[in-house]
């Protein structure tokens, strides 16, 4: 299940020039201890630890930490992301002082909030907005029961904060469960995409060309190394919506080669009985994203007027028997293709 890509591929979006594949592979300097990554306007006076009470870690990457915060003056809790500065190439340094003056800008009940950054010698520090119910996929898992109308719920508020963020001009470019995070249970359960833009840039330099991971959510065009647009996102959608409708990805393959020409073909289907029992309307839904020609596929804002986001009628029962379980099992399977896990 594991994607090992030789190179970072050519990404096209509206704050982003295509970079040719052989520049990206060029062997680049770490950013010094001295020199700065942030532009002075972005960034906030003094240590973390003179504003806020450092707590309890929440998780742990590769190249970066998360732990709890609680504001001095106001009690205000928040997460701190941690980034080791070493893992940041000078090449990227203005993209991500463009990501970053993007972040703070945005705002969107949908969206992880950036509040403000710290960076000291060793370390940038991201404070972002607290959300207490983690990943969604774990807390799908922890309620044992998930139904056509709940996963609808979660998919109209992915489809929400997505149109918000191309409307400004960004594409996401990895959206996966990691990156989907929840507080509330219900119907009340609000969804906030986390780590846009500054995902390919906090990948650890290098390794960033030569990452493994799961190939899961990566569209067509982005296998092939090609230039890309925003279109990679709704298809990350479609299989986020496929994974959420029965515990499980729409590409199995024995290896991985035979996986990506699964995926490059756009080879899938809905097996029973997983499927038995869910409407037409989310599998039409899902055909329209997950589509090989990205120009194909719906957009956020098509998703968002698509009858089975807006029907009135939707299955309220739960999901198949196993949902729970197989959905148990991806989650372990994604947890043990992390780094550092």
């Amino acid at each position: 299940m594991g994607l090992c890509v030789s190179k970072e591929p050519k990404v096209r979006d509206d704050n982003q020039k295509v970079t040719p594949n052989n520049e990206t592979t060029t062997k680049t300097a770490e950013v010094r201890s001295e020199e700065k990554i942030s532009s002075a306007q972005d960034i906030s006076a003094g240590q973390v630890d003179d504003f806020y009470v450092v707590g309890k870690e929440l998780g742990r990457g590769a190249f970066s930490v998360v732990k709890e915060g609680t504001r001095k003056t106001n009690n205000e809790k928040v997460a701190l992301k941690y980034i080791e500065k070493k893992f940041v190439k000078k090449k990227h340094i203005e993209q991500l002082r463009r990501e970053i003056d993007i972040m703070k800008k945005v705002s969107h009940k949908n969206v992880l909030a950036l509040k403000e950054i710290f960076e000291s010698d060793s370390h940038l520090t991201l404070v972002m907005e607290l959300v207490t119910g983690g990943e969604l996929f774990y807390k799908i898992v922890e309620r044992g029961s998930f139904t056509e109308k709940d996963a609808r719920n979660v998919v109209r508020q992915v489809c929400e904060g997505v149109e918000y963020l191309h409307s400004q001009g960004i594409a996401h470019r990895d959206l996966k469960p990691e990156n989907l995070l929840c507080s509330g249970d219900g119907e009340d359960m609000v969804i906030k995409i986390a780590d846009f833009g500054l995902s390919k840039i906090f990948g650890g330099g290098e390794a960033l060309e030569t990452s493994c991971g799961t190939p899961d959510y990566v569209a067509p065009e982005v296998l092939t190394g090609g230039s890309y647009d925003n279109a990679v996102d709704m298809w990350s959608i479609g299989v986020i919506t496929y994974i959420l409708l029965c515990g499980f990805p729409p590409f199995y393959a024995s290896s991985q080669n035979l996986l990506f020409e699964k995926i490059l073909t756009a080879d899938y289907d809905f097996p029973e009985p997983e499927w038995t029992h869910v409407s037409e309307n989310a599998k039409n839904f899902i055909k329209k994203l997950i589509v090989k020609d990205p120009d194909q596929r719906l957009t956020a804002k098509k998703c968002l007027e698509d009858a089975w986001i807006t029907g009135e009628e939707i299955n309220q029962s739960d999901l198949h028997s196993h949902f729970a379980e197989k959905m148990k099992k991806y989650n372990d399977q994604r947890k043990n293709a992390q780094p550092n896990h």
